[in-house]
C-alpha cells in the first residue's frame, strides 16, 4: 500500500470511528433522557413504614394518601349516655386537619417514619354545637305527684333529671378531636335529682259535688291511692256553688274567727269570734280558690245538701279528725259528680 493510500485509509478510518463515538453518544444521551423523562412522569410514593396519625401510607401516592387520610379524619366522633348514643361529624364540631401539610410530610419522609396529622377546633363553633346539644339532651327533674284519673287520684313516679356539664363536654370532644379518639366517648352528665318522692306524698281529697261525698284517699298502689275514709259534707247552693278543679290546701286554722266576705248575703254581718256558733266550727282548712275552704259547721242539718255559699261544710268532729291528717299543699280535686 503506498503512503498517501495508507493516508487516506487511516482518515478514513478516523471519522468512522469519530461518526460510531457521536452516535453512542447520542443514543446515551437519549436513553438518559428517557429515564429522566419517566422518572419525572413516575408519581411519587409514600416510603415504606410511614404513618400519620397511625395511619400506614407506605407505598400510597400523593392523591391515594390524601384520601385515605381525608376519610380517617372525617369519622364521625360518638358521644354515649345510658345506652344512648350521638355520632357528630367532626366538622359539625368545628374541626379540620390539615391533611394537606401530612401528605406532603409523608411523601418526604424517610422510611419508618411517623408525621403529624394536626387538626385545628374553631372553640366558636364547637361553644354553638355544645350549647345547642345541651338544649335537647338536658331534662328537668319531674316530682312525685298526685294527678286525677277518673274520679281516683293515682300518685305519679318522680323522675330524675340530667344536664351535661357544657365546658367539660367542650374539653373533652376538643381533646378527642386533636387526638384522633373519636370514641365513644362518655357524656359528663350531672344527674338532677327530684324534691318529691313517692315517700313524700301524703293524702289526696276529691270532693264530689254532686253527692255532697268527700272522700280521703292516702298510700301510692298500682292501682291508686286507697281509700281511708268517706265524709258526708254540704256543698254550695245553686247561686254560690262550689268550683269545680284541683286545688290545694294552703291555709290551716284551729279555732278561726269568721270574717264576713265581700258578697251581698254577707252585707252587714259582723266578724265571729271562736266559739259554739261560729260558722267555720273549730277547723279552717282554706283552699288556693281565695275564699273558698273546707270547715266544720254548727248547722249539721246542712250535711249532705247543696247549702252553703260554696264552701265545703263537715260536721264538727269530723272536720277536726280530717284536719289533723292533711297538711298545707295536701291536693284537693273538686268533681261535678
Amino acid at each position: 500500500m503506498t503512503y498517501r493510500r495508507y493516508r487516506i485509509w487511516r482518515t478514513g478510518r478516523l471519522l468512522a470511528t469519530a461518526l460510531v463515538l457521536v452516535t453512542l453518544a447520542f443514543v446515551a444521551a437519549g436513553a438518559a433522557a428517557r429515564v429522566q423523562r419517566n422518572a419525572e412522569a413516575a408519581p411519587r410514593v409514600v416510603a415504606d413504614g410511614v404513618t400519620a396519625a397511625g395511619v400506614d401510607l407506605s407505598g400510597l401516592t400523593e392523591a391515594r394518601a390524601r384520601k385515605r387520610l381525608e376519610r380517617f379524619a372525617a369519622r364521625p366522633l360518638t358521644l354515649t349516655f345510658r345506652g344512648e348514643s350521638w355520632r357528630f361529624t367532626p366538622r359539625t364540631l368545628g374541626a379540620a386537619a390539615d391533611v394537606d401539610a401530612a401528605v406532603r410530610d409523608a411523601l418526604a419522609a424517610p422510611a419508618r417514619s411517623e408525621v403529624r396529622l394536626d387538626v385545628a377546633v374553631t372553640q366558636g363553633r364547637l361553644k354553638r354545637w355544645a350549647n345547642g346539644f345541651a338544649r335537647d339532651f338536658d331534662r328537668a327533674p319531674r316530682n312525685a305527684r298526685i294527678e286525677l284519673k277518673g274520679v281516683r287520684p293515682v300518685a305519679r313516679r318522680a323522675r330524675f333529671g340530667h344536664s351535661v356539664y357544657r365546658s367539660t363536654l367542650r374539653t373533652m370532644v376538643t381533646s378527642a378531636l386533636r387526638s384522633k379518639d373519636h370514641g365513644p366517648l362518655q357524656l359528663p352528665v350531672e344527674i338532677l335529682r327530684p324534691r318529691v318522692t313517692l315517700d313524700d306524698l301524703g293524702p289526696a281529697i276529691v270532693i264530689r259535688r254532686a253527692s255532697n261525698r268527700l272522700v280521703l284517699y292516702r298510700g301510692a298502689g298500682p292501682n291508686g291511692m286507697r281509700v281511708e275514709r268517706k265524709f258526708g259534707v254540704a256543698t254550695g247552693m245553686a247561686t254560690y256553688p262550689t268550683p269545680l278543679g284541683s286545688f290545694t290546701v294552703v291555709d290551716k286554722q284551729r279555732d278561726p274567727w269568721w270574717y264576713p266576705p265581700d258578697s251581698d248575703w254577707a252585707a252587714g254581718a259582723e266578724p265571729v269570734p271562736p266559739g259554739p256558733g261560729n260558722p267555720l266550727g273549730t277547723r279552717w282548712m282554706g283552699l288556693s280558690e281565695p275564699l273558698i275552704g273546707i270547715h266544720g259547721t254548727p248547722d249539721a242539718a246542712s250535711i249532705g245538701y247543696s247549702a252553703s255559699h260554696g264552701c265545703v261544710r263537715m260536721l264538727v268532729a269530723e272536720a277536726e279528725w280530717l284536719f289533723e291528717r292533711v297538711q298545707e299543699g295536701t291536693p284537693v280535686f273538686i268533681l261535678d259528680a
